[in-house]
């Protein structure tokens, strides 16, 4: 079945830098778009950003914009976001997701919080 193993995630400062993975498996990663995801504490969950198959077009969410990279290994069936400049805004949940057949698969989540 497909799955994804989140990593990466921790306490950082302002300022600082990490780089979240997402290990798929269970279907043909190479063959589909995917996405990182993030959900604040009572927030909605909102879509970062997204890569298509190839990795040839990203997408990104305004307050992200310059700061964050999204790509992808598709011989290594990972995904990754390189996220910089962080700042306690960016505190979330950070969940990789794709979406197969009208289902969307969603991670476990790997924590980001950004504190001083």
């Amino acid at each position: 079945q497909v799955q994804f193993v989140e990593s990466g995630g921790g306490l950082v400062q302002p300022g600082g830098s990490l780089r979240l993975s997402c290990a798929a498996s269970g279907f043909p990663f190479r063959s589909y778009d995917m996405s990182w995801y993030r959900q604040a504490p009572g927030k909605e969950r909102e879509l970062v950003a997204a890569i298509t198959a190839t990795g040839s077009i990203t997408n990104y969410v305004d307050s992200v914009k310059g700061r964050f990279t999204i790509f992808r290994d598709n011989a290594q069936n990972t995904l990754y976001l390189q996220m910089n400049s962080l700042t306690p805004e960016d505190t979330a949940v950070y969940y990789c997701n794709t979406r197969l057949r009208g289902t969307n698969f969603w991670g476990q989540g790997t924590q980001v919080t950004v504190s001083s």
